[in-house]
């Protein structure tokens, strides 16, 4: 039996990279409507036509997470479209560099904005629609192994990914109630193309940085999309059961762990 036959979806960041690998696992276990949402236009359009290929209604809605407005207007247009929305998957995300002694205003509320207030409205939108139509629903939210430190060029996004896995244990808490499950995933070290820009952009690497990275990995590899992918599928599908306000790491590398 298919696993997300009934599942309508909508996935911020849903353009590339891992928000796109969740688009095609759910699809691959039987999701029929999905919304992917970003802010390019272009790209996102493609990536929803790709998509459709494999017989799903998939449709691109231009949106930018840093304004409230937007995240509740993306829910609302999808749930206009199919119907209701039962899935939501908050991976639309800023990396922005800066650290507690050059980071500036500007660039913490620009963080805080796209990786966490969005995501909270988007998800106060999702679950007041749920409990409106009456029916179950689950939402899984994207988070990075920043959430236990993160490294000193990455404090205000590390904040706002720590906000955002208190606002996943505060909602499953409020929400159980009413059969609204929310997970989160706290993603290492990802290969994504995101990644790849943001590595050339802040730290000048070039051609070959992921095979050198790679072959420092303890395993061989950064962490991939499409397991990743796999996990959130879980976490949205029935077969989680209760699972509600969790926060799994998903790395090859223990948090708290000392070299031994």
């Amino acid at each position: 039996m298919p696993v997300h036959d009934k599942t309508v979806a909508v996935i911020t960041g849903g353009t590339q990279g891992l928000g796109y690998a969740i688009a095609e696992r759910l699809i691959a276990e039987g999701c029929g409507q999905i919304i992917i949402a970003g802010r390019a236009v272009s790209k996102g359009e493609a990536a929803a036509e790709t998509l459709r290929a494999t017989g799903a209604d998939v449709r691109f809605l231009p949106a930018d997470m840093g304004q409230p407005a937007d995240a509740i207007a993306l829910i609302d247009r999808t749930a206009a479209r199919f119907g209701r929305v039962t899935a939501l998957v908050n991976a639309a995300a800023g990396t922005d560099r800066g650290s507690i002694l050059t980071a500036t205003p500007d660039e913490w509320d620009r963080l805080m904005n796209v990786n966490a207030r969005g995501p909270f409205f988007a998800l106060q939108r999702f679950a007041q629609l749920a409990i409106a139509g009456g029916h179950p629903a689950a939402a899984v939210n994207i988070l990075s192994m920043v959430v236990h430190c993160g490294q000193s060029f990455l404090a205000p996004y590390s904040a706002s990914k720590a906000a955002l896995a208190n606002v996943t244990k505060n909602a499953a808490q409020a929400l159980r109630g009413h059969k609204i499950r929310v997970n989160a995933i706290n993603c290492g070290w990802m290969d994504t193309p995101g990644e790849d820009e943001v590595q050339r952009r802040y730290h000048g690497a070039a051609d070959g940085w992921l095979a050198a990275a790679e072959d420092r990995a303890p395993m061989g590899m950064l962490v991939k999309p499409v397991h990743v992918a796999g996990l959130a599928s879980y976490m949205l599908g029935a077969g989680s059961g209760v699972m509600t306000g969790a926060v799994v790491d998903f790395d090859q590398n223990v948090a708290g762990a000392y070299p031994e």
